[in-house]
């Protein structure tokens, strides 16, 4: 038991904190050190610009991308596509990853916007929501972690390049879409959605080399025997 808790230490919670400390020291910078300094002063004419270019077409896909980043969505597509991995795969590994990934983002995310009090930009919000948590992008953070860790669960099982290629431009065009109607929508300045392409991919990365590298042990630690050699305790 102790060796697992010193291992979630050291792969989950520890890269966890410092990945917080970044956004925090990010969210200091873009809103205070650096905020009347280019490119940071060139944001409100982007979200100006981008409001300006408001159509009913692009007002409806800018909703549905939106909509696939909301709360409601990434909750229930993380629980269909982690049950759906353990059924197809019959361990859960791969689901305890995306869940993971997921959750860490959402920590980080939560913890920033409460300290970080950025004002969004100022044009047209389509959507209700709190006037000072606008750094960073939630659905931007949330589209990352979920569907650049299904991406990576795919290109993992994928033997071909080619259907790597497939699952990475197809499930990056949903998080690159996320970000750029956020803008669009007036709901985040271009910097909050690029800081949560940190958060999240920092995420996925955190969980992939902590769940999904299986030459990680998170049982107990393997025994030593004659000779300097170690070996695993047998399994129950």
């Amino acid at each position: 038991m102790s060796h697992t808790v010193l291992q979630i230490l050291r792969r989950v919670l520890l890269p966890v904190s410092l990945l917080l400390g970044v956004m925090l020291l990010l969210g200091v910078l873009v809103t205070r050190v650096f905020a009347r300094t280019w490119p940071l002063t060139a944001e409100d004419a982007v979200n100006r610009e981008l409001a300006g270019d408001r159509t009913a077409g692009w007002n409806a896909v800018s909703l549905v991308f939106s909509t696939l980043a909301s709360t409601q969505m990434i909750v229930v597509v993380t629980v269909l596509v982690a049950l759906a991995l353990r059924l197809w795969l019959r361990r859960w590994r791969e689901p305890l990853f995306l869940c993971a990934a997921v959750s860490a983002q959402a920590l980080v995310f939560l913890l920033t916007t409460m300290v970080i009090d950025r004002q969004r930009p100022a044009v047209e919000h389509m959507d209700v929501s709190p006037p000072t948590s606008s750094f960073p992008s939630g659905h931007t953070s949330a589209a990352v972690a979920l569907y650049v860790g299904i991406a990576v669960l795919m290109a993992l099982r994928s033997r071909r390049t080619g259907a790597k290629v497939a699952w990475w431009t197809l499930l990056l065009m949903v998080p690159l879409g996320v970000a750029l109607t956020r803008m669009y929508r007036g709901m985040h300045h271009p910097s909050d959605v690029l800081a949560s392409f940190v958060n999240g991919g920092t995420c996925v990365a955190i969980m992939a080399r902590s769940v999904l590298d299986r030459s990680v042990r998170w049982g107990r630690a393997a025994l030593p025997r004659a000779g300097g050699r170690s070996v695993a305790p047998a399994r129950s």
